[in-house]
């Protein structure tokens, strides 16, 4: 009986010593990393969307691509965290706007791309000329350096964080397609706009 005592007493004693180790701080457990946002070249986001685009009409061809400043975005190097493309399709005389975010945080648009509804496109309107992709042999960093080496410099110099966005669309009075560098967060409030030859990289003209 002693004996037996003893052992039961033994036995609780080890499940007590199994049972006692503290549970693990809430600063040992792993922790989901931070989302961090996405910034790209105009190029890089216009091939996703131009994807998209052909998923809602296989005609579809583009004719206006355009960033949007945000805080802390890369500018200097071309990139944007937001990028907005429009399609026309010639088969069913209509456009459609393709959206394309990195962007994170509780005002950030939807992550990916996302679309507008179809509104109607005319082929003889000059403001929405298409253009083919291949024409786009340029990319928006190289517009930037450009854009810098032709008065923009001036601007960035005098404000590191001075708003920079870019703009890709057809000149119909020179039958070319021009990248558009554009100083100021919208084109309401731009200091300069430069035009750069998107085919070549070519400076055009300073068009402000």
């Amino acid at each position: 009986m002693r004996k037996s005592a003893i052992l039961c007493v033994a036995a609780v004693l080890w499940l007590a010593a199994c049972t006692s180790n503290p549970p693990a701080s809430p600063s040992s457990e792993s922790k989901p990393a931070a989302q961090q946002a996405q910034y790209q070249t105009g190029r890089e986001a216009f091939q996703k969307m131009f994807l998209t685009a052909h998923n809602w009409a296989a005609d579809a061809q583009p004719f206006r691509l355009q960033s949007q400043f945000t805080a802390g975005a890369p500018v200097n190097e071309g990139k944007a965290g937001l990028w907005r493309a429009s399609f026309a399709s010639p088969a069913k005389n209509m456009m459609k706007m393709f959206m394309w975010s990195g962007l994170v945080g509780p005002d950030a648009p939807e992550a990916g791309i996302t679309f507008s509804a179809e509104d109607s496109w005319s082929p003889s309107n000059t403001s929405t000329r298409i253009f083919e992709l291949g024409f786009v042999k340029v990319d928006s960093d190289k517009a930037y350096e450009v854009a810098e080496k032709n008065g923009g410099s001036k601007l960035t110099k005098a404000n590191p964080q001075q708003p920079v966005f870019f703009v890709l669309d057809w000149d119909a009075s020179k039958n070319q397609l021009l990248w558009h560098v554009i100083y100021g967060e919208d084109e309401d409030k731009a200091k300069l706009r430069i035009a750069v030859n998107a085919s070549t990289g070519d400076f055009e003209r300073v068009e402000r």
